[in-house]
């Protein structure tokens, strides 16, 4: 085999529009321009921190959540169901979905086979030398690398490209500040981002310093380093108090909600999975919705009602990622608290995507580093209006065979059986079907109970009207002396 071939086969070079490798992208606004660097290994390894076992646990999640796989009639082992991975192509066009959301225009992208990383430069120090070519070629501004890369490694491939260099949690931590709006928000993106700079100080050289060499400049001092270190030490402990006192503030308003029956559903699910469409389709609340990813940052909470008459909270949190970063999770705890406290968790998901299954399996993770992957769970199948019509229908008429419900949120297609089924699964203020004779002169029980009841039969007898309704517990407590059954 030729080494023409063998180079061919080791990675997939093209520029954004399908455009000639090495094309330039005429520059069309004021936006920067980035250039997309992917990276495939073919040889995974098996730890735990590896790809293909941060695959298979993403897999295990998803089949955990689906329940225990069916029993086939032959008698034989039951078949797991096969759960699609991110292909090295797919996780590069999500990069690419990513930068536009940071508002980047992607000129150009690079995909790179290999069998294991460098661990020096990530995808090699030759292939490094062909990408700073075809990046100065496109007049690209920055790199970026749909890959973590290590603080040696960021300074490895800087010096080599000549150009910027930012690695994937970089790049979601700069869109996350860009939609930040509260002051929780920011708050919490601030510390991700401090959290993610602090190890990257180190390392950096002569030029850190503030003492100089040589005769006269010898002494007790500190370097800019430990400067810079002390400094961020600093604010991070400050960042923290102040969402330390964020948690108590809404850890007060959430007591206050939780000594009324209120129950409240949480919307998760994988970014821009149509959570924020789904939110504004049931409350009309007319929270932001938008294509770009991680569109919604900041908690948005509303009230739904259901076709009991019982009211429950809704909650829109921020959209899971593949791979999300720890710091993330961590620093958006106070965020996704909502989550772990919601009495009913809605998993959203996109029912037009092939990969619907991994970005479950995606959120999965996160649900359980919340330790909130036992919480009741309804899936949410969103987007069937982007399926083919006769599937979309098939699925539309499937309401009772399992525990998920398949909608359109900009179509407003099954939400009617959606807040049907989250009726059924709230267990807070209990509904209840009773008897009730009431007297005509009781004016305000009587618009009591056909605001908050659902009424089935009515009958008028010796001034006094006869009602057969289902009840919530918190209004028969008012309207018991009325009860007769």
């Amino acid at each position: 085999m030729g080494s023409s071939h063998r180079k061919k086969s080791r990675d997939v070079a093209r520029s954004s529009h399908r455009a000639p490798f090495g094309t330039v992208v005429a520059r069309d606004d004021e936006r920067e321009r980035a250039f997309l660097v992917g990276l495939e290994v073919r040889t995974r390894r098996t730890g735990a921190g590896s790809v293909t076992a941060q695959a298979s646990a993403a897999r295990d999640a998803a089949q955990m959540s689906a329940g225990p796989p069916k029993t086939r009639k032959d008698g034989a082992a039951p078949v797991k169901p096969t759960i699609p991975e991110f292909d090295a192509d797919e996780s590069l066009a999500e990069l690419r979905t990513l930068a536009e959301s940071a508002g980047a225009n992607v000129v150009g992208e690079i995909l790179q086979r290999r069998d294991r990383p460098d661990p020096a430069t990530l995808i090699g120090a030759g292939k490094l030398e062909e990408i700073a070519g075809a990046a100065a070629s496109a007049d690209a501004d920055v790199l970026l690398f749909d890959h973590d890369l290590s603080p040696s490694q960021q300074r490895n491939i800087e010096k080599i490209v000549k150009r910027r260099v930012i690695d994937r949690t970089q790049l979601i931590l700069d869109i996350f500040a860009r939609h930040a709006r509260t002051r929780e928000g920011q708050l919490q993106v601030e510390l991700a981002q401090l959290q993610y700079m602090m190890p990257r100080l180190a390392g950096r050289g002569v030029e850190m310093s503030q003492l100089g060499g040589g005769i006269g400049t010898r002494g007790p001092g500190e370097t800019q380093l430990e400067t810079d270190r002390r400094k961020i030490a600093r604010r991070v402990r400050h960042v923290e108090q102040q969402l330390e006192n964020v948690r108590r503030i809404r850890a007060q308003q959430r007591q206050r909600r939780e000594s009324a029956p209120v129950a409240t559903v949480a919307l998760v699910g994988y970014t821009n999975a149509g959570k924020s469409t789904l939110f504004n389709a049931l409350t009309r609340a007319g929270v932001l919705s938008s294509s770009k990813m991680f569109a919604t940052l900041d908690p948005t909470i509303r009230a739904v009602g259901l076709p009991s008459k019982r009211k429950v909270l809704l909650s829109d949190t921020v959209g899971f990622i593949r791979n999300l970063p720890h710091t993330l999770v961590s620093a958006f705890r106070a965020t996704l608290e909502e989550v772990q406290r919601a009495s009913l968790i809605l998993h959203v998901s996109d029912a037009s995507s092939r990969l619907s299954a991994e970005q479950d399996a995606q959120v999965e993770i996160v649900l359980k580093e919340l330790d909130a992957e036992k919480k009741p769970r309804l899936r949410v199948m969103n987007k069937v209006d982007l399926l083919d019509e006769e599937v979309a229908a098939s699925l539309l008429t499937a309401r009772e065979a399992t525990n998920t419900v398949y909608v359109s949120a900009i179509e407003g297609i099954g939400l009617d059986v959606l807040l049907d089924r989250i009726d059924k699964m709230i267990e807070e203020d209990r509904i209840s079907r009773i008897h009730l004779r009431v007297p005509q002169k009781e004016g305000k029980t009587l618009a009591l109970l056909e605001a908050r009841a659902r009424i089935y039969s009515r009958k008028y007898t010796d001034g006094a009207v006869e009602l057969e309704a289902e009840v919530p517990e918190s209004v028969v407590r008012r309207v018991k002396s009325y009860v007769t059954g």
